[in-house]
């Protein structure tokens, strides 16, 4: 999936678990769009998501949030937290990169999904 993002006009950088991410979001004031893993190590996508509501400065990024199929209850949980869009996988990567493209506009190109 990196690749296909780094094929068109993005930057891709890419936390191994909630509190790298976390760190990562607060450390960079450029980032336009996260994409996040429900099942992460450390701390989940989803408290993530929360943590990063709570933060002003993190208010603004919209979130695409990915999980497994079946899961309604975290895709409610996501759409509550504010999340921007929500994937199941498995997915296509056109797809994925079609709904990135819609949330961040034409102006956005070029920008930083972590």
């Amino acid at each position: 999936m990196r690749l296909e993002f780094e094929r068109g006009p993005y930057q891709v950088s890419i936390a191994h678990d909630g509190e790298e991410g976390l760190r990562f979001l607060r450390e960079h004031d450029d980032v336009d769009l996260v994409l996040l893993d429900v099942n992460l190590p450390a701390r989940s996508g989803l408290d993530l998501l929360a943590e990063a509501r709570a933060d002003p400065r993190l208010s603004r990024v919209p979130f695409i949030v990915l999980t497994a199929a079946g899961q309604s209850a975290t895709a409610e949980r996501a759409g509550a937290l504010g999340a921007a869009g929500f994937v199941t996988k498995p997915f296509s990567p056109r797809k994925l990169l079609r709904q990135v493209a819609a949330i961040l506009g034409d102006d956005a190109a070029g920008g930083t999904p972590a």
